[in-house]
């Protein structure tokens, strides 16, 4: 037998991606929907176009990962709800651009492949595009030794949905006396965990498995509470509505992302007051003694998108989406002014 150098020998096990292929199949074809023509394993995904559906077809694109909440899902050694956070990162981009959610990639780098893990990331990204209404028709996984830790990995993913030009939502047709609507977040989502961190586990040295009254939960189970995902509530609601912006209340905050939509010469205006805070930020702006326009610079504080509507249009929008468990409230308004945003007491 030969002693010369493996690839195995040099930290990468190919039969471990074999394993890793046949543990995650069956999350993968949960998500199989009308269109997809590829199977996993393949070189590439294939995705069939309706050709009926839509009179000028545009395919919209949005890539992202889930930054350092990746750690939190280390310490808890939970794996299986991370995969959504990158779904929803990535699809609720698009569709803020009023896009229906098609197919979904996924890649996951690691310094030691255990296909076990590997297996219950990609349940939750299975979960994700079950929830975003897409197929995970492909992805990567590659194992990296030397780069990665042997028991850490990172997660990136890319979304393509499609819209037909004259329903996509550009932020353009924004004008003033809009009102603007909120959707509640599920939480933190995927944003500001190197604050979190530094706050509750090198600061005040918590542990995850510390209860807190006012979460009714542990920290832990709080802040892995995966991001929502937003198809439910605007897919259908762009195709009965005009809908005139979308915001995606992601990294940034308030502060920088709904400037993100807005035409030039006009400002949004939000009332602070009409905005229901969930406890993990009253937590996090006491302990650490934030700023309230720090806050609202790092976080969601408690709403993920934001859409700017007609006034004539607002109940009826928000009656619809009740109508479909989802909860929205009016936050503020569209002024005349400077391409900002102004938020009030």
């Amino acid at each position: 037998m030969s002693n010369g150098l493996t690839y195995k020998s040099s930290g990468v096990d190919v039969t471990a991606g074999y394993e890793a292929v046949r543990n995650m199949k069956s999350h993968v074809q949960k998500t199989f929907a009308k269109g997809v023509l590829s199977n996993l394993g393949g070189f590439s995904g294939m995705f069939a176009l309706d050709k009926n559906q839509f009179d000028e077809p545009v395919l919209v694109s949005g890539t992202d990962g889930v930054g350092t909440k990746l750690m939190i899902a280390f310490l808890m050694d939970k794996h299986n709800t991370i995969g959504q956070d990158c779904v929803a990162m990535c699809v609720n981009d698009i569709l803020c651009q009023g896009a229906k959610p098609l197919f979904f990639l996924d890649y996951i780098a690691t310094g030691k492949l255990n296909p076990t893990k590997v297996a219950s990331i990609v349940e939750g990204v299975s979960k994700g595009c079950i929830d975003a209404g897409c197929a995970l028709i492909g992805g990567e996984t590659a194992e990296m030794p030397g780069l990665y830790k042997e028991s850490e990995y990172d997660l990136a993913g890319f979304a393509v949905g499609i819209v037909d030009r004259k329903k996509i939502v550009s932020g353009e047709k924004i004008k003033v006396g809009d009102v603007l609507i909120g959707l509640p977040s599920s939480g933190l989502h995927s944003n500001g965990f190197s604050l979190v961190r530094k706050l509750f586990f090198n600061i005040f040295k918590y542990d995850t498995e510390d209860y807190f009254d006012e979460l009714g939960s542990t920290l832990g189970e709080e802040l892995i509470k995966p991001t929502k995902i937003y198809s439910n509530a605007l897919v259908e609601l762009n195709n009965k509505f005009n809908i005139n912006g979308i915001s995606h209340i992601t990294g940034g905050g308030f502060y920088e992302n709904i400037p993100r939509m807005l035409p030039n010469g006009l400002r949004a205006v939000v009332d602070r007051k009409h905005v229901e805070v969930p406890q993990i930020f009253n937590i996090i702006q006491r302990l650490g003694n934030i700023e309230k326009d720090e806050m609202y610079s790092t976080f969601n504080m408690g709403i993920g998108v934001v859409m700017a509507v007609d006034p004539k249009d607002s109940d009826s929008i928000i009656e619809f989406l009740r109508s479909k468990n989802e909860k929205a409230y009016v936050i503020g308004e569209v002024i005349r002014g400077e391409k900002e945003l102004y938020i009030c007491h």
